[in-house]
Parts: structure tokens; C-alpha cells; sequence
């Protein structure tokens, strides 16, 4: 049979390369094909949102969670998602733009969880317009991961101290954000920091959500 040449090139030629690359398109939709069963099949992580008022000791719980050497978190927090945004931003819409990046901070859970890694929220359910229905959009984010909900409660009055103390808080905040609080929390653990070290509410904490008897 008789070649045909095209710009050079033959007719076998192209026949090669439309099947050489027919070849490669259908075996890399076969890898990513296999990475998304892979990725489906995968056990999620755990997600823990630790829920309290601002100076009830969430941070520091966290920080000591992460010393735990038996599992692993990543974090995903207010404060970290908060400094995403421009300050010229916040002065002129704070909540707005914050409230918007906290469901941001909950895909990004989700997302680590969807790929087998445990994570821990610093976060609060308050009710502002700006965010409602801010719990029931929590659990429509996370509904297809295993999400429990730790409440970290310190009484307000040395919320109230510690605010003092810190400087960096208003007297009266943790007051003003419990007054928000969403109702009807469905908590699976709960720490008071009034009480026990960060250490011991942590200890406590990884006993009742991953040591089962």
C-alpha cells in the first residue's frame, strides 16, 4: 500500500500518534478514575469543633491536643482564617466578610477529613444575622463526616478576668458572644477550664471521643 505524506509525515505515523495518545488520555482518566474510589473508600478523619466563648481556654486545649503523640491534628481557627482578610475590610464589614470565611474554614475541615486527616476546630457557634443559621450550616457542611462537637466552658466571670489580663480582649466579650451562643448544641464531651489544666481537659477529651471501654 501506497504511504501518504503529510507535511513530511506519513499516514502510519498519525495512526501512531492518535493511537499512542488515545492511549494516554484514556490510561489517565483511568489513574485519576482509581484515585477517586481510592480517595471515596479512604477513612474519613475525625473532626473536632471545640466550641466556647473567647478566653474559655480553647487554644490552649488545642495546643495541648497537639502534643498528643498516639494521633495527629491538623487546626483550622477563627483567629488563623480571620487573618485572610485585609484589614481595611474588617474595619469596614467585619462580620461580614469573617462570617464568609468561616464557612470557607468548614469546607477546609471537610476537606481534610475527606482525605483520612483528623482535625480540630478553634472556632464558636454564635447566631449573628450575618451567619444564621450558623449550627444547622455546620452540620450540613460536615453531615457526611464524623464531626463531634466539644464544649469548652469556663464561668463568664473569669472569662471576665482573663480578658483583663490579656488585653488584647473587652471586658465584657465572652458576655456579649454567650449571649449569642447557638441553641440546642448537641456536645459530645465537655471540659471546664476553671477546673482542670489544658493538659487534663485534653487527656480528658482524646479518653471520652477515642478511647472506647
Amino acid at each position: 500500500m501506497r504511504e501518504i505524506y503529510v507535511c513530511g509525515f506519513s499516514h502510519s505515523f498519525f495512526d501512531y500518534a492518535i493511537r499512542m495518545t488515545n492511549k494516554y488520555i484514556y490510561g489517565k482518566l483511568e489513574i485519576e478514575n482509581k484515585s477517586r474510589k481510592e480517595i471515596g473508600n479512604m477513612e474519613k478523619g475525625r473532626i473536632i469543633f471545640f466550641n466556647g466563648v473567647t478566653s474559655s481556654g480553647k487554644t490552649s486545649i488545642v495546643e495541648a491536643m497537639q502534643q498528643q503523640k498516639d494521633i495527629f491534628f491538623y487546626v483550622v481557627a477563627n483567629d488563623l482564617f480571620e487573618q485572610m482578610i485585609g484589614d481595611n475590610y474588617l474595619r469596614d464589614n467585619y462580620w461580614g466578610y469573617l462570617s464568609e470565611v468561616i464557612i470557607m474554614m468548614y469546607h477546609t475541615a471537610k476537606l481534610f477529613s475527606d482525605m483520612g486527616k483528623n482535625v480540630l476546630i478553634d472556632g464558636i457557634l454564635i447566631e449573628r444575622d450575618e451567619i444564621k443559621p450558623h449550627y444547622h450550616q455546620l452540620l450540613e457542611i460536615l453531615k457526611d463526616n464524623p464531626l463531634d462537637i466539644v464544649e469548652i466552658y469556663c464561668p463568664l466571670d473569669i472569662c471576665r478576668q482573663r480578658n483583663i489580663i490579656r488585653g488584647d480582649r473587652y471586658e465584657t466579650q465572652s458576655q456579649e458572644q454567650y449571649d449569642l451562643m447557638a441553641e440546642n448544641i448537641k456536645y459530645s464531651a465537655k471540659v471546664d477550664t476553671s477546673i482542670y489544666s489544658s493538659e487534663k481537659c485534653a487527656e480528658k477529651i482524646m479518653k471520652e471521643l477515642f478511647i472506647t471501654s
